[in-house]
């Protein structure tokens, strides 16, 4: 097995174990989020076809609710600035 297919398969294994962000993985395997997003989503699904069923849910929960993660961030980042 190559080092790229290595890799895919340790991805799936961290965000099936604990449903981690494409930019939390992408920081644990020191890769960019564009790499993390490819491996996940193409490369996967050559490998394992079941995995990639799962971990798509998974990705697509976390496109469904970015929104309220950003605007929970931006809140805090505000409410941050203003106590400094």
């Amino acid at each position: 097995m190559n080092n790229i297919n290595e890799r895919v398969l340790n991805e799936t294994q961290v965000i099936l174990k604990n449903g981690y962000t494409i930019r939390e993985i992408a920081k644990i395997f020191n890769v960019s989020k564009s790499t993390v997003h490819k491996d996940l989503n193409d490369r996967l699904l050559k490998i394992d076809k079941e995995k990639h069923k799962k971990v798509s849910k998974i990705l697509k929960y976390h496109m469904d609710i970015r929104h309220i993660r950003g605007g929970e961030s931006t809140k805090n980042k505000y409410l941050n600035s203003k106590e400094g």
